[in-house]
């Protein structure tokens, strides 16, 4: 494993360790609210105090914030620490860290109140989208000046990153367009505009995301070689068009130009690729990554390789139109939705944030803390598939066999909501899981941050 470099003794706590905390603190309250959610959409009235109007969206916003304070405390740390760089601006850092916070903040209390007035997925009052643009512009702006300095040529994780912050700025800025009369007033522009913007969004974080995985793929197993190789750039690249052209099969049922469709499914297939590519690496890289099984981030690494190949099965699937008709909207997407986020995204943060912890506060996990995140990784793992299955068949039910046969909407969950329960139930176990894994880390980081500061 690679060394980090090493210079004087921190006066102060680094920064990245607060974005991991609330990471932390984002994962747990967005993990709750899901499950309240599921129990809500199976028990109408459960928990009428924070009603499904508003568990629906404090879950999405605090998953999505799990996935931006985890990924980018990993980058504000990486880039010192092991790319032989110099943050440009700690002072910027810290602006960064207090505007998502006290923005996270404004957000959860409008909820709460009822407060509500933005689009899917940014339901919150579009005002608050002002410092949520401004924090990355920040982090755009100290991460290139970072980076810059670099004359060597880039690993592809740097321009994954990269091309994350860039992307999820200019996508951010397209869902909040519906402000402006021109998109707002003309249905079929504004639904367009949203479901493009959401999907390239979703783009750009895995930019950030998977530059983490093969940082971390690259530094555990020494070989930089991993991150500059002719193949990396060109997954790279591929990743890049789908990110740019893929949103489309998610607007099928919108009335637009043929050759848009056309587009998005062509490039949807070239999903294939990278399909074809996860196998070849998975089947040759086993026995290899058994052999590192011990590491414990390597075990969440490997676990989201599988979950990339189940997904993308998935993910194809609902890309060709004649399934996609009838899966829109429907749970199958959910399960999409949950793949993604829980067996891919979740999956390789945590494997960062294991990575990280034991570097950064200078402690190692006991014994009985390591076997406790085991433990908790084969929960998560294990009974995320049943839940995952339990979507895919409650949409299947919901999206074919229920509107062939023409029952109205009552009878259509009567119908599905055996496979809902399982989904609610096998949430909370999940969840468990969760504190498994994320427990002994908040431990460590309680432990470095209550230490006084070294002279």
């Amino acid at each position: 494993m690679m060394e980090p470099l090493t210079g004087k003794v921190k006066m102060k706590k680094e920064i990245s360790i607060y974005f991991i905390l609330f990471a932390f603190l984002a994962l747990l309250g967005g993990a709750l609210f899901g499950i309240l959610a599921a129990f809500q959409f199976i028990i109408p009235g459960f928990f009428d105090w924070v009603p499904f109007i508003k568990s629906r969206p404090l879950h999405v916003s605090l998953v999505v914030s799990w996935i931006f304070l985890s990924a980018t405390g990993g980058v504000y740390w990486y880039l010192p620490r092991y790319c032989n760089l110099t943050l440009y601006s700690r002072g910027l850092q810290k602006v960064h860290l207090w505007i998502f916070i006290l923005t996270g903040f404004a957000v959860i209390i409008s909820y709460l109140a009822g407060k509500f007035g933005g689009k899917e997925y940014w339901e919150f009052p579009p005002v608050l989208a002002i410092p949520i643009i401004l924090s990355w512009i920040i982090f755009g702006y100290n991460y290139f000046r970072t980076v810059f300095r670099n004359t060597e040529p880039w690993p592809v994780y740097l321009w994954m990153w990269g091309t994350g912050i860039l992307f999820f700025l200019f996508t951010y800025l397209e869902t909040n367009l519906w402000v402006f009369s021109y998109f707002r007033d003309h249905l079929v522009r504004d639904i367009t505009v949203q479901w493009k913007a959401n999907g390239s969004l979703v783009g750009s974080w895995n930019m950030l995301v998977y530059g983490t995985a093969i940082f971390i793929m690259d530094k555990i197993s020494g070989d930089s070689s991993i991150s500059k190789t002719r193949l990396a750039f060109i997954m790279y690249f591929l990743g890049l068009i789908n990110l740019i052209f893929n949103w489309a099969h998610h607007i099928y049922i919108v009335p637009n130009a043929m050759w848009v469709r056309y587009i998005a499914y062509g490039i949807s297939m070239t999903e294939l690729i990278i399909l074809g590519k996860i196998i070849w690496n998975w089947k040759r890289d086993l026995k290899k990554s058994l052999q590192d099984f011990n590491i414990l981030a390597v075990r969440f690494i490997v676990a989201s390789d599988v979950w990339i190949l189940l997904n993308l099965i998935l993910a194809i699937m609902l890309s060709i139109p004649a399934i996609n008709i009838f899966t829109h909207g429907t749970h199958l997407t959910v399960a999409h939705s949950m793949g993604s986020t829980i067996g891919i995204n979740t999956m390789i943060l945590l494997a960062s944030c294991l990575f990280i912890i034991p570097d950064l506060t200078k402690r190692s996990f006991s014994i009985a803390q390591a076997k406790l995140i085991s433990i908790g990784f084969w929960v998560m793992n294990c009974i995320l598939l049943f839940f995952w299955l339990a979507l895919i068949i409650a949409g299947y039910n919901k999206g074919y066999l229920v509107i062939e046969d023409k029952l109205n909407f009552q009878e259509i969950m009567l119908k599905i909501r055996p496979y809902l329960t399982v989904v609610a139930f096998t949430g909370i176990v999940i969840f468990t899981g969760i504190l498994m894994v994320v427990g002994p880390q908040l431990k460590l980081i309680k432990d470095y941050l209550l230490e006084k500061n070294q002279k």
